[in-house]
Order: structure tokens, then sequence, then C-alpha cells
């Protein structure tokens, strides 16, 4: 079993190994601020760095739930009894959780979009992150039975894993499952890095996401993005950038703030498109996570 959610002021540290990559390719993405520095890593052999990070947040859904026993979880928004709803198919143990949504049902409509998702919003002190925080970012996710793009579809993105900012507007970042790639976008900055190149060989398979952060105002933060495949011992680092201000500058506030949310979201879907959507979308979640770093 699982441990459930975390108290803070109970916490031990936790020694955990992370992998970085011996080699990487050259920059793929510039911004205007001239030092800062991306790279975007092939498979590679990795050399092993201790880090040191303490668990601050355990999503699981060992309890059945589909608040995974986290009273201040925020789960679905969205009024459909299937738009949000547990699998005896978990990642590392017994249970995960599914969303589903299908464009053109209005009980899958929420929050003025096609999504179905759940946060960490209201975990105030363990769930959020605050300017100059180092955190790492983990969650595992299944595209169940997922269509996959041709040009017979439309071609939208579906944001499947990110990281909301207070305030409302475009996040600090996420994950996205756009044509047949799984892409990491800064929409503030314009970068958007593939991570897994073609999924199609691992629908219904579980993918490992790890992301490590500073989330800063200023250009020092940086981000990490790590993947692991079903089968594979270890995390493969894909991408960093390093020396860029992390968190959403078109955001205004004097302490911005984030949280993680996770599900579907479909932000430029539409019914009755051309062509047409793929009518039905399901993705499965399981061990969300998120660790203080240093």
């Amino acid at each position: 079993m699982k441990n459930q959610f975390l108290n803070l002021n109970n916490m031990s540290k936790l020694s955990l190994i992370l992998l970085v990559a011996s080699s990487c390719s050259k920059s793929v993405a510039t911004l205007d601020q001239p030092t800062t520095t991306s790279k975007l890593s092939a498979r590679n052999n990795l050399a092993a760095v201790a880090d040191s990070a303490t668990l601050l947040v355990d999503v699981n859904y060992e309890s059945g739930t589909k608040n995974s026993g986290i009273p201040d979880l925020t789960t679905t928004h969205a009024s459909a009894d299937s738009a949000e709803y547990v699998v005896s198919s978990g990642r590392t143990g017994d249970y995960a959780i599914a969303h589903k949504v299908v464009v053109g049902d209005s009980s899958y409509f929420s929050d003025n979009h096609w999504r179905s998702e759940a946060a960490t919003s209201q975990l105030f002190d363990e769930g959020k992150y605050y300017n100059g925080d180092e955190r790492r970012f983990e969650a595992s996710f299944l595209l169940k039975d997922w269509v996959p793009y041709t040009s017979a579809w439309a071609a939208n993105g579906a944001i499947i894993f990110q990281g909301k900012q207070n305030g409302g507007g475009n996040p600090a970042w996420y994950l996205n499952v756009k044509r047949n790639t799984i892409t990491f976008r800064l929409p503030y900055a314009n970068i958007e890095p593939k991570i897994i190149n073609d999924f199609r060989p691992y629908i219904n398979q579980w993918i490992d996401i790890r992301i490590d952060a500073k989330m800063t105002t200023d250009t020092t933060g940086y981000y990490k993005v790590y993947y692991r495949l079903q089968g594979e011992p270890d995390y493969t680092l894909k991408w960093e950038i390093n020396n860029i201000a992390t968190f959403n500058q078109t955001v205004t506030g004097p302490n911005p703030s984030g949280y993680l949310k996770w599900g579907l979201y479909l932000p430029a879907s539409q019914p009755n498109s051309t062509p047409p959507e793929v009518p039905t979308r399901i993705i499965y979640h399981d061990d969300i996570k998120v660790y203080r770093l240093h």
C-alpha cells in the first residue's frame, strides 16, 4: 500500500537518485535573454547524481476514491458520472484515476472548456509553490485506447499535466499530447520540445514523467524534464533549460503561486469541426507527487 498524503511537519529527508544525461544535443530554442541555455537529450548513458528531496504530496489513489483520501484535493468539475472514475489498474498499486472527455456532450464541459481534471490548488502548504521554490513534479499516465492522429482528425492538442498559475491565464508549463507526440510547452517563452517523439507504440502503457524546476519571476529559474517508459528501470533526461523566468510573466501579482493539474483539458477542441475531433478521449493518471528540492 502506498503512502497517502504526507504532512510537511512530519517529513524526513529522502535521498533520491537523479539521472542526468551525460551528453545532449545542441540548443533547440532561443529566448530573448542571451544567457538562457536549453538542450534536448537523446537516450544516452546516464551518470547518477544524488539530490536531496522531501516528499510533500503523494496522490496515489490507493484509498480507492476520486480524491485519493485527501479531503482538499480538487476533483473534476464536469458533471458526467464517467468524467472521473477510479480504475483497478494502478501504475504501482491497485488503483489509478481515469479522466474522460466527450466533445459535444455538455456534461463533459466545465470551466468554459472541454475538460476533466484534478488539482492541488486547495493544498495551500504542500500542494502549492511560490517564487524561488525548487520542486520536483512527478506523474504517471496511460493513454487509454488513444486514437492516433491522422489527417482525418483535427490536430488539436490535449493537455494532460500542467503547472497552473493562480490568477488565470496560461499555465507556466504543461505536458501536451500533440498529434502523435508528447511535448513540454512553456507558453510564455513559446518553447515546446518533444519529450516523447512518437507515443503510438506506448498506447495503453504507463509513461512516467519527472519535472525538476525552480519557479522564479527572474531569470534564475530552470526546468529539467525526464521520462521513463513502462519496463525501464531509470528515468531519461530529455530536455533542460536554465536561466529562465519560469512563472508566466503575463499573469500579474506581487507574489505568484502555482499548483498542479492533471487529467484531460482540450483547449481548442470544438464539436462539429472540420476535420472532426476524436469524440472520446480517456487517460489514466497515478502517483502524482510533489517534492521539495534542496
